[in-house]
């Protein structure tokens, strides 16, 4: 027989606090502060986006590259604040779905989780064409041969190549959080120790003056206020989109780590923290080494800007150069199979409380993961890079702009979402105005005009990689279809299993409700 200590809240109470909110049967306490950090740095996937983010950075900005990363970090920081401040309120696996469910109500609380949703599937199948193109390249270094990095423009070999990485990634998610842990240890740290390498030698050889076209490293580099316009803090806080995205799959994790309250987002806060050190310790480092000019390997050299990494590596680490390649491979590798944990038990959530059909809350017995939704989200992902590759010129161009927009939504909806469940104690405490107010209002803010911003331009011709039908840019027809496709699948929901949209299964509600039964 259950008891109840005369200062807990009675059980109709206690319900209407958490507005439903109820155990998935995942794998408890599974996951450490450890392991929540290391999945959360494998989703950032670091050595993937810096390879692909420092030239187009100098080539807007300059030198001021570290100072427009401490933009871009600036909203990112203010996101993950009102994320943890959710999490520690109400700790659930749909994140997003769940939150905005609880402080707007079932129709833009299932858009939020649609948003994550399309947003990690759109990176998965992004994650999973830089896994082909270093696989290729890996092996063309490997046996002398460059024709074997031409294979990658094979269509028809570049997307069976990359079905062989999402299954492989698939499975190894499907076999749960121990499994993914233990593969994600080995993963990042080699990509880490490779990138610190990297920055180190770098380093050295300016100290010794054999750096390609030295710089001296200058204060001014870390004041984003000198760039040259701002359109270049525009430029750099969409880059941050990019590169800072993914360390909210540690939120996603929280019905399977231990204290499941505070470590999800201590995770979170300190997998940003390092990611940030990382970025700022490489963006010196290259600078320092390469400069910014147009010489063969000048951070402003349009023939080195989309893989900064396979141009500066052999000049900086020698004949170790080929651990780049590995790292680079190993980073979209590791992210791929890390960003499974997200939308798969986004999904799961969304099947528990009845927003999507019931197959997806179905959790493997073996394992205890979301094995039906993790096994979806390979399949769609897959699908969508198949299609894609066909369809646009630059694929990973046209998906990471796409990925962007996508982001914004569903990070700004869940920011607006923290100030709005926080309202009623919001101004109680400097702590809470802080954190629970301001840090995410400031910070969706940003992301909704980035979001508006980026749809408009999109819809030029010329956007991204050039692909359009009919004069409109794919990238402005791809974000309108993920969102009326979200639309149309929410309405045949709602016709079909109507209770979560009514409020049954789970309440909308705000922080009020916990305070007056304290």
């Amino acid at each position: 027989m259950t008891t109840h200590s005369p200062s807990d809240p009675a059980p109709a109470e206690a319900a209407s606090t958490t507005g439903g909110l109820s155990s998935k049967g995942l794998s408890a306490g599974s996951i450490g502060l450890l392991g929540a950090t290391v999945i959360g740095i494998s989703c950032i996937a670091p050595a993937y986006t810096l390879t692909a983010s420092l030239g187009p950075t100098v080539a807007a900005v300059g030198t001021q590259m570290p100072g427009i990363f401490l933009v871009g970090f600036i909203p990112m920081l203010l996101v993950a604040l009102g994320y943890r401040e959710l999490n520690n309120a109400m700790p659930d696996a749909g994140t997003s779905f769940t939150w905005a469910t609880r402080a707007f109500g079932p129709w833009l609380g299932w858009m939020g989780g649609w948003g994550l949703i399309v947003a990690t599937v759109v990176v998965l199948s992004n994650l999973a064409g830089v896994a082909v193109d270093f696989f290729y390249l890996m092996l063309a270094q490997l046996f002398g041969n460059p024709a074997i990095a031409d294979l990658t423009g094979n269509v028809v070999i570049n997307v069976l190549t990359c079905l062989v990485f999402m299954v492989a990634a698939c499975y190894i998610s499907y076999r749960g959080m121990e499994t993914t842990k233990a593969v994600q240890y080995v993963l990042v740290a080699f990509q880490l120790i490779v990138l610190v390498w990297f920055s180190v030698a770098a380093l050295i050889q300016v100290t010794e003056g054999s750096a390609f076209d030295a710089l001296t490293l200058s204060a001014d580099w870390f004041n984003p206020f000198l760039a040259p316009s701002f359109s270049a803090f525009a430029a750099g806080v969409s880059l941050s989109i990019f590169i800072f995205w993914g360390w909210d799959v540690t939120l996603t994790m929280n019905e399977e780590t231990k204290n499941p309250k505070t470590t999800p987002g201590r995770a979170a806060t300190l997998t940003v923290g390092i990611i940030f050190a990382l970025y700022i310790l490489i963006a010196v480092a290259t600078l320092m080494f390469a400069g910014v000019g147009t010489g063969a390997l000048g951070l402003g050299n349009e023939e080195i800007q989309g893989n900064v990494f396979a141009a500066l590596a052999g000049p900086v680490m020698g004949p170790f150069a080929i651990l780049m390649s590995l790292a680079v491979l190993s980073s979209s590798a590791a992210s791929l199979q890390s960003t499974f944990v997200g939308p798969a038990r986004t999904m799961l959530s969304m099947g528990h409380y009845q927003a999507f059909p019931k197959r997806f809350a179905s959790i493997s017995p073996r394992y205890k993961s979301p094995g039906f939704a993790t096994v979806m989200a390979g399949i769609v992902a897959w699908g969508f890079y198949a299609v894609m590759r066909v369809l646009s010129t630059d694929v990973l161009t046209d998906t990471i702009l796409t990925l962007g927009m996508m982001i914004c939504f569903y990070y700004g909806v869940t920011a607006f979402a923290c100030v709005w469940y926080f309202r009623s104690e919001a101004f109680g405490t400097i702590r809470a105005f802080l954190l629970k107010f301001l840090a995410p209002l400031i910070g969706g803010v940003i992301l909704l005009v980035i979001f508006a911003t980026t749809l408009y331009d999109s819809m030029n011709p010329d956007y991204g990689s050039g692909s359009n039908i009919g004069g409109v840019g794919l990238v402005f027809i791809l974000a309108m279809v993920l969102f009326i496709g979200g639309i149309v699948l929410m309405l045949i929901q709602r016709s079909v299993n109507p209770a979560f949209f009514q409020g049954k299964t789970l309440t909308q509600g705000s922080s009020k409700e916990h305070l007056r039964v304290q």
